[in-house]
């Protein structure tokens, strides 16, 4: 079986920690991260509000991104190996219908590419609050760093946009309170994933 997993939210929300630990207990786990597919910083094009627009869908290769999502799709077990992901038990062996095979895809504009809504099987969306973000996001040390006032300036507003397209998309996404402690957070998603896998069975 073949599982697919959105976590997607705010940025600074607790993506990557969330998605790191669930890699380390969920069986036969790929990971595919938005981040990996940010277009070259001269690719980025400036806009309105006089900033790089970094927090908007064009500023990744989407169609990429997707591909690499449809690789997993069509051989997890291939995948896995060229990405150097353990496999619980060796395919040949037993039916590979009956393996779990899981994919987590990780990212803060998940659910704003059409192409990429019908994959999921279960969506997460972490939220926290506009000072709690901006705290976070000040304390981290990016590549590229932010320049004064493009939180307020660009990547708030744009988290706001994307969020209220992303209510309209029409994926039943379980929300999750990025303000409450890993430990909490990560035991209500896995329990959801386990609850929605056993469904499957």
């Amino acid at each position: 079986m073949k599982y697919i997993i959105g976590i997607g939210g705010v940025t600074n929300g607790g993506k990557t920690t969330l998605t790191n630990r669930l890699i380390k207990t969920l069986p036969n786990c790929c990971v595919v991260h938005q981040d990996d597919f940010f277009r070259k910083p001269d690719q980025i094009e400036v806009g309105d509000d006089g900033f790089r627009q970094w927090d908007v869908i064009t500023a990744m290769d989407m169609e990429a991104m997707t591909n690499t999502v449809k690789g997993w799709i069509e051989n997890p077990v291939k995948f896995a190996r060229s990405h150097g992901v353990p496999l619980s038990s060796a395919p040949e062996e037993t039916n590979p219908d009956e393996t779990t095979h899981i994919l987590i895809v990780e990212g803060f504009l998940l659910y704003n590419y059409p192409p990429l809504l019908d994959v999921f099987d279960k969506t997460f969306y972490i939220t926290i609050p506009y000072e709690e973000c901006k705290r976070r996001r000040s304390t981290r040390q990016y590549t590229v760093p932010d320049p004064p006032g493009l939180f307020d300036g660009h990547v708030w507003p744009m988290y706001l946009k994307h969020r209220r397209e992303m209510e309209s998309c029409g994926l039943d996404i379980e929300c999750l309170d990025g303000l409450r402690s890993k430990d909490e957070i990560y035991t209500q998603v896995y329990e959801s994933i386990q609850n929605n896998l056993l469904n499957r069975l």
